[in-house]
């Protein structure tokens, strides 16, 4: 396999880099060589939902610059991931390299799975976990089914997570509701976003977690904001997080 392309978001990339080592460290346990391009920026994601799409247009320009060279991009996102996919051609509507990249950049959870084929990741995780189901990652990009579809019900996310050894996943009352979060939303709005937030750790809190974990670290940002104001004490980490320290054998309890 050639080298895969590791798409790292900014706000992951100044805030919460371990999210991103995690995510480089579970690709190379499961054998893939990673390449992280260090020219890469932000990918134009926030002024496109802001409606600035021309603002947006010399980032989106310069990441497929950066990340046309790859066959395969991967990216502990699924807001970003969503961005590149779906909404480029909106922001560059005539650049043909569009098509290129958007086909080849993949979510990790989606890239584990759809990619690489494995459905199981070997490691023990003894915790009591919710999965908080981002809205980017659940309706954009399809990673599992919405509550609201009469489909039979799936979920790639929770497939690898619920693989774990250990682990205990804890079901929610409302399992695929909005953190509030929604970038300039939670500014915006920011009584409403509260609000909603709330509602998201209170939830996982009744279910009995004690880790909450996402595709999205923009959700779980927002979601320990709120925990932490509330003087909740749930942990809040990304699923690559997880599956790290799963791997790794970290999360394992030491011996009495």
């Amino acid at each position: 396999m050639d080298p895969v392309a590791l798409f790292i978001p900014c706000y992951v990339d100044q805030l919460y880099p371990a999210v991103g080592l995690a995510t480089a460290r579970v690709l190379e346990r499961l054998g893939v060589k990673v390449e992280y391009p260090e020219a890469q920026t932000c990918c134009g994601q926030p002024m496109a939902n802001a409606g600035a799409t021309k603002a947006a247009a010399p980032l989106a320009s310069h990441h497929l610059d950066v990340f046309e060279r790859y066959q395969q991009v991967v990216c502990p996102s699924g807001s970003c991931t969503a961005m590149v996919r779906h909404h480029y051609h909106d922001v560059l509507p005539n650049d043909p390299r569009v098509e290129t990249v958007a086909g080849r950049t993949y979510e990790l959870c989606e890239f584990i799975i759809d990619v690489l084929g494995v459905r199981r990741i070997e490691g023990v995780y003894p915790r009591k976990v919710g999965i908080h189901q981002s809205c980017h990652g659940l309706r954009d990009l399809r990673l599992g089914t919405g509550s609201e579809r009469m489909v039979e019900p799936w979920n790639k996310v929770r497939a690898l997570v619920s693989s774990l050894g250990g682990i205990q996943l804890v079901e929610l009352a409302r399992p695929d509701e909005c953190c509030g979060f929604g970038g300039l939303f939670s500014l915006d709005e920011a009584a409403v976003s509260g609000a909603m937030g709330r509602d998201r750790v209170a939830d996982h809190a009744r279910a009995g977690a004690d880790v909450v974990t996402a595709v999205d670290m923009s959700c779980l940002m927002h979601l320990e904001g709120v925990a932490r104001r509330g003087r909740s004490p749930l942990q809040f980490l990304h699923v690559a997080q997880v599956f790290d320290a799963a791997m790794s054998g970290a999360a394992v309890p030491a011996p009495v």
